[in-house]
């Protein structure tokens, strides 16, 4: 039987006539069970859906009958009518409610109430799900869509879930491992490795390689990825001569199908023992409040953990601010538009800095968030930590744990920037393995640990399907 009985489907064509013009109440027959409802709100399901069909069709007096799940047609009618799902729904699997939504071309309300960015809880974030992987490789990298899908690489696979978690594709790649991994859409990837020439745009949904970037050095020796990043328009990618004697910072064209090369930027030829030229960026981040690119790299040497912290304007290919790095030198660091700052975790502290953008090109600009005793006690407590900033809140791993750092609002000048210090998660969900990386998608974050085979789902227990 057809989903309509009776009836050809709708894309065939109904009456475009209104079942009664002075009335705004739509009654509907759903595997049995009468449903009714308002033309207003058929309407929310958007104008090409079966739902928004139906409140402008004429039945000639006729009750429409829909061959589906009645149980489920009510929790899509109550996502219609207030956004969000009823708390029956945790009833049901989440992949049956996606099936459904599909069918009634809702899928994107469903989306919107379960995995908006806005909905990000960071105070109330617990572990909830986990993801496991294929094979016994731990994960390398990992990416995340902006509505939540997750690409993972272990080994020489990668991983991806949809934006529900339910639905699991994995691929093999051409590489060994992988190091640098970027999700460009819901189902396109920017993969390279430190020991494999070239930048690979991968489709994960057909399994295949887009495009192959290269970067053409004097040597004419291979090109290995150190760090990739985004902007809006942009691909930014830092190469490394496979003979590690030269690197240089490529930009593509994001909006052009062969991801057209715009400029090349921040290229160092290395000669002798000039070691800052010699420390390719592993980590850029895209300051749009600037239009600035930040570019940092480091190295382990004799005389400790070096590195620099770059600021490239990519219209004129200059560095309008240079942080070099020789105490304290950052484990990891980031940036954030949001709170308009930089910050670092210090190698050797293990403690979380900051500085203040509208200090750019100020030097001595890292202030302590934490104890400053710790920036010359000779430890190295902040090897292998990780951190990142997601809207206002800093987010920092130390072993197996995560830190939330946060601003508490006290005056308008620079010196009166206060942030404090919390624990996120359960007792349960902390001390595990080291974290190894943590990332964002949709309402949640992600976390992977060293020597497991699996992803941690962290997000609101409010949320929690």
């Amino acid at each position: 039987m057809p989903p309509f009985a009776g009836s050809h489907p709708l894309s065939h064509g109904f009456s475009r006539n209104s079942i009664d013009s002075y009335s705004n109440i739509v009654t509907i027959d759903v595997g049995g069970q009468l449903f009714q409802t308002t033309k207003q709100t058929l309407k929310q399901s958007g104008s090409k859906s079966l739902l928004s069909e139906i409140s402008g069709s004429d039945f000639d007096g006729s009750i429409p009958f829909i061959d589906r799940d009645p149980e489920m047609f009510s929790i899509l009618l109550s996502l219609l009518r207030t956004g969000n799902l009823p708390s029956k729904a945790k009833s049901f699997d989440i992949q049956d409610l996606v099936f459904e939504s599909q069918f009634y071309g809702v899928e994107h309300l469903l989306l919107n109430s379960q995995s908006n960015p806005s909905q990000f809880e960071p105070f109330d974030l617990e572990k909830s799900l986990i993801l496991p992987l294929s094979g016994r490789d731990s994960p390398t990298a990992i990416a995340t869509a902006q509505l939540g899908e997750v690409q993972v690489a272990h080994g020489c696979k990668i991983t991806s879930f949809d934006w529900s978690l339910k639905r699991k594709s994995t691929i093999l790649t051409q590489f060994a491992g992988i190091d640098s991994m970027l999700s460009l859409s819901a189902n396109v990837v920017a993969v390279g490795a430190t020991d494999f020439s070239g930048l690979q745009i991968l489709d994960v949904s057909k399994g295949c390689v887009n495009e192959t970037l290269n970067w053409e050095n004097v040597t004419k020796s291979g090109s290995t990825v150190q760090g990739i990043g985004a902007s809006r328009d942009l691909l930014f990618t830092s190469f490394e001569s496979s003979r590690r004697n030269s690197n240089c910072i490529m930009v593509y064209d994001l909006n052009n199908d062969g991801f057209r090369p715009v400029a090349e930027i921040g290229h160092y030829e290395i000669f002798g023992a000039e070691l800052d030229s010699a420390i390719p960026a592993t980590k850029l981040s895209w300051i749009s409040s600037h239009n600035l690119l930040m570019a940092a790299g480091s190295h382990s040497g004799p005389s400790g953990v070096r590195g620099n912290i770059r600021f490239w304007d990519i219209r004129s290919g200059s560095a309008v601010w240079e942080i070099k790095e020789n105490v304290d030198c950052f484990s990891d660091c980031t940036v954030s538009d949001d709170l308009s700052a930089i910050l670092k975790v210090g190698v050797h502290s293990g403690e979380v800095f900051i500085s203040d953008l509208r200090n750019i090109g100020n030097e001595n600009s890292w202030t302590c968030l934490g104890d400053q005793r710790k920036v010359t006690n000779g430890k190295k407590e902040g090897v292998g930590s990780k951190i990142e900033s997601h809207g206002t809140q800093v987010f920092c791993s130390k072993g197996g744990n995560l830190e939330l750092w946060s601003e508490v609002l006290i005056g308008s000048s620079i010196k009166d920037r206060v942030f404090r210090k919390n624990s996120i998660g359960r007792a349960k969900d902390s001390c595990g393995n080291k974290i190894t990386h943590f990332t964002f998608g949709g309402n949640k974050m992600f976390v992977t640990r060293k020597d497991q085979q699996f992803v941690e789902v962290w997000q609101s227990s409010v949320r929690g399907f």
